[in-house]
């Protein structure tokens, strides 16, 4: 048997993931995308197949360390020293929660598009919620 390669196992997830996952106008899904250098995170209609937000990290200056403060379920809240990617990607969620509430979207469905719920990926969902995203 052929072992998928890392992009294929990730498709085959992200194909799994969109079969249960439907955004529409109204509550669009939040798509991210991770390459080795930059992230971007979309609000995608899928009812009209339309793009309503998009954000990335193209333009974002690169930032020192940071330290966010998270809280678990049920434990005490904690500080967390981020590296510059995942502060960033922190920055692109605000971002797109931002102009998301500009345009009057308050609630999302999160697509982690196949990728783990960690690190960049997981930035992006908390720098949305941090933004006024609800999921």
């Amino acid at each position: 048997m052929k072992k998928a390669t890392k992009k294929e196992a990730r498709d085959r997830r992200h194909k799994r993931v969109r079969a249960k996952i439907h955004g529409t106008a109204q509550v669009p899904r939040l798509c991210v995308f991770r390459s080795r250098k930059y992230i971007y995170a979309q609000l995608i209609d899928d009812e009209k197949g339309r793009t309503i937000v998009a954000a990335n990290d193209l333009k974002l200056k690169p930032l020192p360390l940071q330290r966010i403060k998270h809280q678990n379920k049920g434990e005490k809240e904690q500080e967390e020293l981020l590296s510059r990617k995942v502060a960033l990607a922190f920055e692109v969620g605000k971002l797109i929660a931002q102009r998301a509430v500009a345009k009057k979207i308050k609630r999302v469905v999160f697509d982690k598009g196949g990728y783990k719920y960690h690190g960049r990926v997981r930035a992006v969902a908390e720098g949305a919620r941090k933004g006024g995203l609800k999921f």
